[in-house]
């Protein structure tokens, strides 16, 4: 399986990226890895893919021939994931709307700033069961983020996880929650042959959250040339399980 990821983003690999860097390493999965400071070139998408991850890349790094070469892998059968951050969908910076990749998502990306930045607690909800959920505890021991992208499902697409927002207070000495509005997380579809999905949290800090630390046991890893990571099981799982499921892997 060599080489049969490209993952584009996540800063670098001594930063946010050497969170999934690491698990994927730990896996067993080869990849390439570009920084978010660094352009895609077009000779990047002459090597044949499965899974082609986006996660907090600028749409400048990537001009429109080299997304459409990427497009064509997924269209054949590769699988493409866009992870949320303030470098994804519109955020501040990402400004994939509009975009021949971001038209290829499975979801409608705004025209203006998305991004949820959350200071009282945000729960992840199933909505659907999948494959990419199997055998977690969704119902039972539900894992907080800490923010998001907005998006909108396309109608053909599928919302699997959603972000319930709460506001909480303290009265007296009890603590109180009221829920607000939900907003779809994890929504997937399909390109031609291919598998897409969006994300609209991160996997690392900040957005990510409580997640990173969800499940037991701990794992531990690292990448080659990046820091190493301590994650929840669980969130692992979760990411393994979604990322197998996209690149049919």
């Amino acid at each position: 399986m060599a080489n049969s990821i490209l993952y584009l983003g996540d800063t670098h690999l001594h930063d946010a990226a050497a969170y999934l860097a690491g698990l994927m390493h730990g896996w067993g999965w080869s990849f390439d890895y570009v920084p978010s400071h660094e352009p895609a070139t077009v000779e990047m998408f002459d090597v044949q893919r499965a899974l082609f991850i986006v996660s907090d890349y600028p749409a400048a790094r990537m001009d429109a021939a080299a997304q459409r070469k990427l497009i064509e892998q997924v269209a054949g059968g590769a699988g493409l994931i866009m992870i949320g951050g303030w470098e994804s969908f519109h955020g501040v910076g990402g400004d994939w709307d509009d975009t021949p990749l971001g038209d290829v998502l499975p979801v409608v990306i705004a025209q203006q700033d998305d991004r949820m930045n959350c200071d009282q607690p945000v729960l992840v909800r199933r909505v659907a069961d999948h494959p990419a959920l199997t055998g977690l505890p969704w119902d039972s021991r539900p894992p907080v983020i800490g923010g998001f992208n907005r998006f909108t499902a396309k109608p053909a697409a599928t919302v699997l996880l959603e972000a319930q927002r709460f506001t909480a207070q303290c009265v007296v000495t009890e603590f109180t929650f009221a829920p607000l509005e939900r907003h779809p997380l994890l929504v997937v579809g399909a390109f031609g042959r291919g598998r897409t999905a969006a994300l609209a949290t991160d996997v690392a800090p900040h957005w990510v959250g409580p997640l990173v630390d969800w499940g037991v046991p701990r794992v531990s890893a690292q990448a080659p040339q990046a820091n190493a990571v301590e994650v929840g099981g669980d969130y692992a799982t979760f990411l393994r399980q979604l990322l197998s499921w996209v690149g049919r892997i």
